[in-house]
């Protein structure tokens, strides 16, 4: 029986350590002007080279360990960033990127905004900007991944 809670653990810490080194990442534009989205995307040029880090941009959120989102949640979006949540596999990380994210930025109180990210999913992580520098979602990347490995939770 020891030697099961062994084998379990040591599979726990693999998973962390696994998923904490070479974690998947779907991006979703909630409804924001792209200025955050050109930076995002910025990141994975060869001047910033995110996967230098193990980060990979994943097409599929069915793979993705991290859902980054950018722009304030509109009402045609918001289903959308619901089921995309729903759809990630456990354990599963939101970062909000950029102002409008993080509060609404210039669109809070629109007609047609439900409001930031956090309204409707919960969100681990926040890179604050308008739009933020590529050097900061990086930051706000790995000081994620810290959290997790700190909390002993897989990405």
């Amino acid at each position: 029986m020891r030697l099961e809670e062994l084998w379990e653990q040591l599979e726990a810490r693999l998973a962390t350590w696994g998923r904490t080194h070479s974690p998947w990442a779907v991006h979703f534009n909630s409804g924001s002007c792209n200025g955050c989205d050109i930076e995002i995307l910025a990141t994975i040029t060869p001047r910033y080279d995110l996967e230098r880090f193990g980060v990979k941009i994943q097409g599929s959120p069915r793979h993705a360990d991290i859902l980054v989102c950018t722009g304030p949640v509109t009402r045609q979006a918001r289903e959308r960033l619901l089921r995309i949540y729903e759809q990630m596999p456990s354990p599963k990380f939101v970062l909000a990127v950029g102002t409008c994210a993080i509060s609404g930025g210039v669109f809070q109180g629109c007609y047609n905004v439900v409001g930031r990210v956090d309204a409707v999913i919960p969100v681990d992580m926040y890179v604050p900007g308008c739009p933020p520098r590529p050097e900061a979602i990086i930051d706000g990347i790995l000081k994620l991944l810290e959290k997790a490995q700190a909390e002993g939770v897989a990405t």
